[in-house]
């Protein structure tokens, strides 16, 4: 049920917003809500795949959605038309990364709002984004285990809020459901920081060590060498863990573009194509960041400024993730 098509480049970069929008006054008003989305209606689905695959993949896209009315609640409709033609886009130049491996579902899920989350504390994001957002995930994902999943290994994707979505579902989700968690290949929760305390809280998770492991968590965030720690909103001074998707390694090694399968880039009309490898990558342990040195700012959509990499942590290293996921997804076939 998936469509494919063509999106302008201004929307297909939708989550990220312009950092003086930040200073908007939000007040923090909620969407009214009693209970989680029905993940039984096929409508609340954005993509429900054939399966044609031995393992699953469940994505939650990033940010696709901003208020356009300051009285607006900062929790978006499931049905909210900005939400669905964004997150289609999100679809079409992150998930796509994995369709080849896994056959890959997607629930629509309830947002907070780009400009409201990225004003609030640690502490605020982790109280708005489990709410609403992460009651929504874990009812689609416990729905997709017992209705779609007939028990295949599965990899689960986000980015941007849908990994800090993601973080909610493997600290609670996973650790009273150890026997689905036994079954998930990988996590690729891309786009929001995992901390050591994350992982000290939640012994249970592990974070990746290399290309091959599994049950891990893959992230990182991109920016350029320029960025002062602090300067990057995605992260503010949060540090994370970070891989580097090119080698798989967590050292501060660079790795250069002839390390890159290839980046997908938007072309003229926004279109994401196969082009050669744009970004090379260094993981800066001391900011929990990877710095990429090779992209052209002036090029780039760069809502959060220049030198926020946040929209192209998927593009820039898009066939790597796909080659590593079905790594992975073939390493923990073969240990069944």
């Amino acid at each position: 049920m998936k469509e494919k098509r063509s999106i302008p480049l201004h929307a297909v970069l939708l989550a990220p917003v312009l950092m003086s929008a930040v200073m908007c006054g939000c007040t923090g008003k909620y969407a009214a809500t009693g209970s989680a989305t029905d993940y039984s209606l096929a409508s609340n689905w954005l993509s429900i795949p054939v399966i044609d695959k031995a393992v699953d993949v469940f994505y939650l896209y990033p940010t696709a959605w901003h208020k356009t009315d300051s009285d607006e609640p900062n929790i978006c409709d499931i049905d909210n038309a900005m939400m669905l033609a964004g997150s289609a886009s999100a679809f079409q130049r992150q998930a796509t990364a994995f369709e080849t491996v896994g056959n890959v579902f997607a629930p629509y899920y309830r947002q907070a709002d780009a400009v409201y989350t990225l004003a609030l504390t640690e502490e605020q994001r982790d109280s708005v984004i489990g709410g609403v957002p992460s009651l929504d995930a874990a009812a689609a994902f416990e729905y997709y285990v017992e209705h779609f999943n007939n028990g295949r290994p599965f990899i689960l994707a986000g980015h941007s809020q849908g990994s800090n979505v993601l973080l909610f579902l493997l600290s609670g989700y996973m650790k009273q459901n150890p026997d689905v968690y036994s079954r998930m290949i990988a996590a690729y929760v891309i786009g929001y920081p995992v901390t050591s305390d994350f992982l000290e809280a939640n012994p249970h998770l592990k974070f990746a060590s290399g290309a091959e492991d599994t049950g891990v968590i893959i992230s990182y965030n991109t920016q350029s060498p320029a960025i002062q720690p602090g300067q990057n909103p995605v992260v503010s001074d949060i540090v994370g863990l970070v891989i580097n998707p090119l080698t798989w390694t967590t050292d501060n090694t660079p790795a250069g573009v002839d390390q890159g399968l290839g980046s997908f880039m938007p072309d003229s009309s926004g279109t994401f194509v196969k082009v050669p490898q744009y970004a090379d990558a260094r993981v800066d342990p001391e900011q929990g960041v990877l710095i990429c040195s090779t992209a052209v700012d002036s090029t780039l959509y760069l809502a959060l400024g220049p030198g926020i990499y946040h929209s192209y942590d998927y593009p820039f290293y898009y066939f790597n993730l796909r080659e590593n996921a079905a790594l992975r997804a073939g390493k923990f076939l073969g240990q069944e």
